[in-house]
C-alpha cells in the first residue's frame, strides 16, 4: 500500500476517472451517478466553490481526489456540500414513535412511523466517499474521510455549525431495494434507479408532488423492508464506523429512497478537527507519531498521511511530506496526529 497518496481539489480533467469511479461504486451511490452531465456539472460546480467564486458560501460543493503523488493514479474521492436544503429541498423519512393505549381494551403499545420532513436546512454535508478496491487498506480510507474535516477547520466561515451524512441503503446489485419497493415504487411509479437519477438531476420538486403526506406505519410494511430500515450498505460498513469515530450519531431518520441512516454532529464536536492543530513545518528524520498533514489552504486544499516529531509548535517530517503539500520547511500546516 503506498503512503504517498495526497488528497487535492478536483479539476476538470478528472472528468474521465470520476466516470470511471462512478461505474465502480454501483447502484444506489446516489452522490456519484453515472450521468455525464451530472458528473461533468459537480466537476465546475468544485472549481467554482474552491476558487470562491460563489454568491453565498452556503451554495458550494468540494469535491476532492485521492491521487497517488508518485504514480499519478486516483484512488478514491470524497466530497463536501458546504449547505443542503438550500437551493432544493433535501427530504427524508423521520422515524416517530407513536404511543398507542386504551383503557378499555387493555392495551399499551408503541407504533414506528415514516414522517416526510425537510428539517436539515443549512447543514454541512458530508459523502461521496468511495474507495476503489485496489486501493483499500493502509489508512486510505481515512485519509478520503478525515480530509473533509480539515477542509472545514481550514474555512470555518464556509460551512455550517452542524454536519451531516447519508450512507447508502440496503442496495442489491441490481439496483433493487426493499425499503423503496414497499414505498416509493406505489407512489412514484417508477424504478428505483430512474427516481435515484431524478433526484440528482432535478430540483426534487417531483418527491414533494408524489411522496404521501401522512404518517406511514412501519408495521404495516413487509418484513424485509421493515428489516432495512436505518441498516447501512455492506460496502458503506466502514465509513459508518469512520462517523460514529469522529462523533457522528443516528438521527432516526432515513432516506426516503432506500432506508438508509442519516448520521449528525456539531461540526465543532468532530474529533478530526477538534484535535487538529496549526504548527510550522520542518525537515528532519522522526517517526514518533503519524497522522495527518494539510496544507490548510481552502482553496488548494492538500492532505497526506505523514509521520513525523511534534516539537512544541514545530512537526518535524520528512522533505517527501513537504513536495505532497506544495510546502516548504518554515510553512504553517494543520495537523491531526493518531492519539
Amino acid at each position: 500500500m503506498s503512503s504517498s497518496y495526497v488528497m487535492r481539489p478536483a479539476r476538470l480533467d478528472d472528468f474521465d476517472i470520476l466516470m470511471q469511479l462512478a461505474e465502480e461504486s454501483g447502484p444506489g451511490f446516489t452522490s456519484l451517478p453515472v450521468h455525464e452531465p451530472i458528473i461533468r456539472e459537480r466537476l465546475e460546480k468544485s472549481e467554482k466553490a474552491f476558487s470562491g467564486k460563489l454568491p453565498q458560501p452556503q451554495y458550494g460543493k468540494y469535491l476532492m481526489m485521492m491521487v497517488d503523488h508518485e504514480t499519478g493514479e486516483v484512488g478514491g474521492c470524497s466530497a463536501v456540500k458546504a449547505g443542503v436544503g438550500i437551493d432544493q429541498p433535501f427530504f427524508n423519512y423521520r422515524v416517530i414513535t407513536i404511543a398507542q393505549s386504551s383503557a378499555a381494551g387493555d392495551r399499551r403499545f408503541d407504533m414506528d412511523a415514516l414522517v416526510l420532513t425537510n428539517e436539515f436546512v443549512g447543514f454541512t454535508e458530508v459523502g461521496t466517499l468511495f474507495l476503489r478496491q485496489a486501493h483499500r487498506g493502509g489508512g486510505a480510507g481515512r485519509l478520503l474521510a478525515q480530509s473533509r474535516y480539515l477542509l472545514m477547520a481550514a474555512a470555518p466561515d464556509r460551512f455550517g455549525d452542524m454536519v451531516l451524512a447519508e450512507l447508502r441503503g440496503v442496495v442489491d446489485p441490481e439496483g433493487r431495494t426493499p425499503f423503496w419497493d414497499a414505498i416509493g415504487a406505489h407512489f412514484f411509479r417508477m424504478e428505483f434507479t430512474e427516481a435515484d437519477i431524478l433526484s440528482a438531476t432535478t430540483d426534487n420538486q417531483f418527491i414533494l408532488d408524489l411522496m404521501p403526506k401522512y404518517p406511514i406505519y412501519v408495521d404495516l410494511l413487509p418484513p424485509e423492508a421493515r428489516e432495512v430500515i436505518g441498516r447501512v450498505h455492506a460496502d458503506g460498513v466502514g465509513a459508518l464506523k469512520l462517523l460514529e469515530w469522529e462523533g457522528f450519531r443516528f438521527e432516526r431518520t432515513v432516506d426516503i429512497f432506500d432506508g438508509g441512516p442519516l448520521v449528525a454532529a456539531p461540526r465543532s464536536l468532530i474529533r478530526t478537527i477538534r484535535e487538529s492543530r496549526v504548527v510550522t513545518l520542518q525537515v528532519g528524520e522522526a517517526n514518533e507519531s503519524s497522522g495527518l498533514v494539510s496544507n490548510d489552504k481552502a482553496s488548494d486544499i492538500r492532505v497526506t498521511m505523514a509521520e513525523g516529531e511534534l516539537k512544541g509548535d514545530v512537526f518535524v517530517t520528512t522533505k517527501a511530506v513537504l513536495d505532497r503539500l506544495k510546502l516548504s520547511a518554515g510553512d504553517p500546516a494543520r495537523i491531526w496526529l493518531r492519539s
